[in-house]
């Protein structure tokens, strides 16, 4: 049996994993391991990214190995406190602002691009009074676009940049965390294979997620609930969100429903993108991506429910993934539906998707009804919101309005952790999506140096708070 032996073992090599081994890389001597189950980043291929619909890869491509979910997404880097995630409540919010202009700068570092959105202060504030006359709350922040094809290439950098320095393990699957007493000692691999170490962890990321629970579940971790987002991803011709989109690119809305006062939601735009499949261990979600120079005449945007289900409830990943089965039931993977269908009570038929003014960009998508796979409760919610939408930019609610279902974001539970995110046992931390205190590149980013730091000072390094160019712990020229 193989055994290994680092200082720091980190499991997951996603935002939250790579931004640790950054930090303690550049600002420590400490050995490094980093394990994850899918390939490497240059070894990720996914057949749905081609057009011929997602196959149920495990672990699946767009979403494990190095880079993580964030490797193929849009990389949009939302740079604000509001969103993204529960790491205020740990860190505060001055750090956690400070931390958020600290990983732009490494982001920008490694190839990000300058260009900024959510800048045109009058604008924005025109917008919001647009917004509150809807019905809706404008939540303005500054995004940066990475861009599809850009973001594999800056993720690239930064392993092609920890390559030199970090042991990175992938298409190696974790089976346990090794306790010693309270205090952790390191991993077992489902090879067999052991790492010891001093210090570990746990950034699994979103497709983690349940992973983790079940491994703390194990450990006796008390978690809490985080809420459930469930609901669909809306396709509409690119000029109906262009007033939106060119000044904020990812515009965040919020929306109370009149009929069950539920929190309704805008998520992940993609200008001028296109809609496509994820699998979390054999179930098919979707999801949207924008590319940086290749466009399409549509754009995409989630509308999620987020429901907070109360004791004894203790499942909200089950139940995500129940709802997403039965739209893989009903159509072997995504159904597409037009708005007028849905509102006539009538599925979409091919020869109606056909003729649609909206066209498709999901063409593996199977036309059919959402009303067979979402509760009543959640397309009322997702309706109001859309008809709000459409006094903001009018055209949302069209019958030709394409919708997506169903689209589920897997956050874990919370598990119980420190305001540096170690858990009750000592010397191992939690960060990222998986641990369920983050939902987004930025906050899952802003984690990992969290975690880095804390490891830092037990080990006697000297840390720096600064977000100052000239303290960045590495010095990369933007090159991509």
């Amino acid at each position: 049996m193989e055994k290994l032996e680092a200082d720091v073992v980190i499991v997951g090599c996603g935002p939250a994993g790579i931004f640790t081994a950054l930090e303690l890389a550049e600002r420590s001597n400490l050995k490094l391991v980093m394990v994850d189950r899918g390939p490497d980043i240059e070894e990720r291929h996914c057949l749905a990214r081609g057009g011929s619909g997602c196959v149920n890869c495990n672990p699946c491509a767009m979403l494990c190995g190095w880079g993580g979910a964030g490797a193929f997404s849009d990389g949009k880097l939302t740079l604000s406190a509001d969103v993204g995630g529960w790491l205020e409540e740990y860190i505060g919010r001055e750090q956690l602002i400070s931390l958020i202009d600290y990983v732009d700068k490494m982001y920008l570092a490694f190839g990000a691009p300058q260009m900024l959105f959510g800048t045109e202060s009058d604008v924005i504030e025109s917008l919001k009074r647009s917004a509150q006359m809807a019905g809706l709350n404008l939540i303005p922040v500054k995004v940066r676009h990475v861009g599809t094809e850009r973001c594999f290439e800056v993720i690239k950098a930064m392993r092609d940049f920890l390559s030199r320095r970090v042991k990175i393990l992938t298409e190696r699957a974790v089976a346990s965390v090794l306790v010693d007493g309270s205090s952790a000692r390191g991993v077992k691999l489902a090879d067999g294979t052991k790492i010891d170490a001093k210090y570990v962890v746990l950034a699994p990321g979103r497709s983690g997620a349940e992973w983790l629970k079940k491994l703390t579940s194990e450990l006796k971790f008390k978690t809490y609930n985080n809420p459930v987002d469930i609901g669909v991803r809306v396709e509409v011709p690119a000029p109906v969100m262009e007033p939106l989109t060119k000044y904020l690119y990812e515009p965040k809305l919020l929306y109370y429903s009149k009929s069950f006062d539920d929190q309704v939601r805008t998520f992940c735009f993609n200008p001028y993108g296109e809609v496509i499949t994820e699998s979390y261990d054999g179930v098919v979600t979707v999801n949207g991506h924008s590319f940086l120079n290749k466009k399409t005449g549509n754009t995409n945007f989630a509308v999620l429910v987020s429901t907070s289900f109360t004791e004894p409830f203790k499942e909200p990943i089950a139940y995500g993934k129940y709802i997403a089965r039965l739209a893989n039931l009903l159509s072997g993977g995504i159904i597409v539906q037009r708005l007028g269908d849905l509102e006539e009570g009538r599925r979409s038929t091919p020869e109606r998707i056909k003729r649609n003014i909206v066209e498709p960009t999901l063409r593996s998508a199977t036309p059919g009804d959402l009303s067979f796979v979402l509760p009543y409760r959640y397309l009322q919610n997702i309706l109001e919101m859309l008809q709000a939408l459409d006094k903001l930019a009018p055209g949302v609610y069209s019958r030709y309005t394409l919708l997506y279902g169903v689209e589920v974001k897997f956050y874990s539970s919370r598990l119980e952790l420190s305001k540096n995110l170690e858990t009750k046992v000592e010397n191992l931390y939690a960060a990222g999506d998986g641990a369920g205190i983050t939902r987004g590149l930025i906050q899952a980013s802003a984690s990992g140096i969290v975690v880095a730091r804390s490891i830092l000072q037990k080990e006697g390094y000297a840390v720096s708070g600064s977000a100052n160019e000239e303290n960045l712990p590495m010095k990369v020229p933007s090159r991509l």
